[in-house]
């Protein structure tokens, strides 16, 4: 399997806008926690937080072919467990459903990373760390909800096992973890 180094060398080849590495580096910490969480392998399913979005700008994520196009770049690299919930993170594209934990979760994981980012967002002078997994939650209940993030997605937390508040709180602090490198 691959090395977090060729990891990384694959998402900057890959992906040049600097606010979508640094989605795939919060979505690879949010995998982490769930993995964690969950008693799964935590480096394999921090990958693929890390690489969800590896064809994102080949694709210009159009919502048909994003997420498949990946098995380009990443076959023989990484497990098929790990491409197959990489592929998976947009279920549009493959017209189906998600079926395992893996996929479950990285569709949950990397989808809140966008939600807490437009929450600190919301509020311009504050940053990450000001950010409450309560709030969070709560955007998830208002209509004016962040128009790029699925609330589907999100609540697919609770098909792992994991209520949204607590899904939330594991978010929000795997973000603060590394909320310097994020720039938040």
């Amino acid at each position: 399997m691959i090395t977090r180094d060729e990891a990384l060398n694959l998402l900057e080849t890959n992906v040049k806008a600097e606010n979508m590495r640094k989605h795939s580096l919060a979505s690879e910490a949010v995998m982490r926690a769930i993995a964690q969480r969950l008693g799964k392998n935590e480096d394999e399913w921090g990958l693929a937080g890390l690489l969800h979005d590896i064809d994102v700008e080949i694709t210009n994520a159009d919502p048909y072919t994003h997420g498949p196009y990946s098995e380009k770049i990443l076959a023989g690299k990484v497990t098929d467990e790990m491409l197959d919930a990489i592929i998976m993170h947009n279920e549009v594209a493959t017209g189906k459903e998600r079926t395992s934990d893996f996929q479950h979760a990285l569709a949950a994981g990397e989808t809140i990373t966008g939600l807490v980012t437009a929450t600190t967002l919301v509020y311009p002078d504050k940053k990450l760390a000001s950010v409450k997994p309560k709030s969070v939650t709560k955007r998830m209940k208002q209509k004016a909800f962040a128009a790029s993030v699925k609330r589907e997605n999100i609540l697919e937390c609770e098909k792992i096992g994991i209520p949204l508040p607590e899904f939330s709180e594991l978010a929000v602090n795997a973000m603060k973890n590394i909320s310097d490198e994020l720039g938040l």
